[in-house]
């Protein structure tokens, strides 16, 4: 895989007004013509390796600050900002942040800094399950370290055991002395798995499925025999919040127990044999639709990628539980609430269905940052282990352009003019004429009519129209 270009046109620009240079001054310095260094600096020419190393060694040139947009996580970080429900009549694309980030970092960074200083953004910040999550997106869900260790400890125990399970259970009885011992319910009423260290036992869960059994044991093995890698990146995370860190290092432990069950290499050739067959996929490597879902979110190993799928978990009331965008650019799962009109509620109503859509997004609503046509998927998963049963909705997504080849594709249109129209919930969506909105959108003027009831539940200004700015604000 090629590596990408390095364009620095903004970076040069300010490093020869900062030295007081002309163009055809600095030029000469650097060795070159003046109209190739003009060409570089208006990023129609990528920086080559001879001139870097003129840079650094004539202006003791940092090559770190190409990089600064590495601090408000480049173009994703910048496009999760501007899919704010306060930007959506704006209709921002990922080009127009990409010039940005390259024509003005400073000024990015500035807008972001303003951004993370609201009012609303610093409540967020401060949240730390909102700044774990953020951690994550910062690697794309992908900790390319933890996936090959783990992919070396999986294929060390199939040495000799073709079973997962059975391969975890031997290798913690002869590494680290812990026998399994599954217990009564009403021993472990309120947990899945207890490490009794006094007695040497893993102790699970008689609730737990035969799926969540062997996954709680890989969670174990992953804390006993990679604990020293993942906390070292846990340590590295600029988090404020102690608890944030603690959120992040049970994301990665988690991460590795399912690299050990599904390692990457060979998990990547049975996707790409089956086209990401997720029935298939589930029986091959025994594992829930859930662990496969967040698995599929992780495959961007560089030579040896995956499709960008993105997973989020969803219950009854629509809120949005959890949510790995991966490298897919999923930016209208920002929100708190997911629309009523996506399969992640109608799952419900046929809960033993995989149900499939294709779905576009509203312009100009927020999260329109990114593709706006996707497919969709979607199961009802239980949460085991415990006294009661608790349920959600497990919604897979990929960009509509790349599902051509998907096994759960065939036989749907991925036309996308008969694709089905959602919002990123209510408060965000601008979808007119929708029966079944419970909130009108933030920032639209509401229309009343005397004269007229209207057959959905509010009537509100179009982005433009006259009395957008004057009516009633919702």
């Amino acid at each position: 895989m090629a590596d990408q270009s390095l364009f620095a046109g903004p970076a040069l620009r300010r490093l020869r007004k900062r030295e007081g240079l002309t163009q055809g001054a600095m030029a000469t310095r650097l060795d070159i013509s003046a109209s190739y260094l003009n060409l570089l600096e208006r990023n129609r020419r990528p920086v080559s390796a001879r001139v870097m190393v003129k840079l650094v060694e004539v202006f003791a040139f940092d090559p770190r600050s190409l990089r600064e947009d590495e601090s408000i996580g480049g173009v994703d970080g910048l496009m999760r900002r501007l899919a704010d429900e306060r930007f959506s009549d704006l209709a921002i694309d990922r080009e127009e942040v990409d010039e940005l980030l390259s024509a003005a970092p400073h000024a990015a960074a500035a807008l972001a800094r303003l951004y993370d200083n609201a009012p609303r953004a610093a409540a967020e910040r401060d949240d730390p399950l909102v700044a774990s999550r953020r951690e994550i997106e910062r690697w794309r869900n992908h900790f390319a370290d933890l996936d090959s260790a783990a992919e070396h400890l999986a294929d060390e125990m199939r040495l000799s055991r073709g079973d997962i399970g059975t391969a975890l259970t031997e290798r913690l009885r002869e590494r680290h002395q812990l026998s399994v011992r599954i217990l009564p319910r009403e021993v472990l009423p309120d947990a899945r798995r207890r490490l009794d260290l006094h007695a040497r036992q893993i102790q699970l869960s008689e609730m737990l499925g035969p799926e969540s059994r062997v996954f709680q044991l890989a969670l174990q093995l992953a804390r006993l025999e990679m604990r020293q890698d993942i906390d070292a990146l846990a340590k590295g995370a600029s988090f404020e919040d102690e608890t944030a860190r603690r959120f992040f290092a049970r994301h990665l432990d988690a991460y590795v127990a399912a690299a050990l069950i599904m390692p990457y290499g060979r998990f990547l050739r049975a996707c790409d044999a089956t086209g990401y067959d997720l029935p298939v996929l589930q029986r091959r490597f025994g594992v829930s639709f859930e662990q496969l879902a967040h698995r599929l979110t992780t495959l961007q190993r560089v030579g040896q990628r995956g499709l960008p799928f993105f997973m989020a978990r969803i219950d009854r009331a629509g809120q949005i539980s959890k949510r790995f965008a991966g490298a897919s650019v999923a930016t209208f799962l920002e929100g708190e609430h997911s629309c009523p009109l996506w399969i992640a509620a109608r799952a419900f109503e046929r809960p033993s269905e995989l149900l499939c859509q294709s779905v576009r997004l509203q312009p100009g609503g927020a999260g329109g940052a990114g593709p706006s046509h996707w497919f969709t998927m979607a199961r009802i998963v239980g949460a085991s282990g415990g006294q009661g049963e608790s349920r959600f909705s497990i919604v897979l997504g990929i960009d509509a352009g790349l599902a051509g080849e998907l096994a759960q594709a065939r036989g749907h249109s991925l036309r996308q003019e008969e694709a089905d129209w959602i919002g990123p919930g209510c408060r965000g969506c601008f979808v007119a004429d929708c029966r079944q909105r419970s909130f009108p959108p933030r920032g639209r003027a509401l229309a009343f009519d005397p004269l007229q009831h209207s057959a959905t539940p509010f009537e509100f200004a179009r982005s433009g129209e006259p009395g957008s700015e004057n009516d009633v604000r919702g």
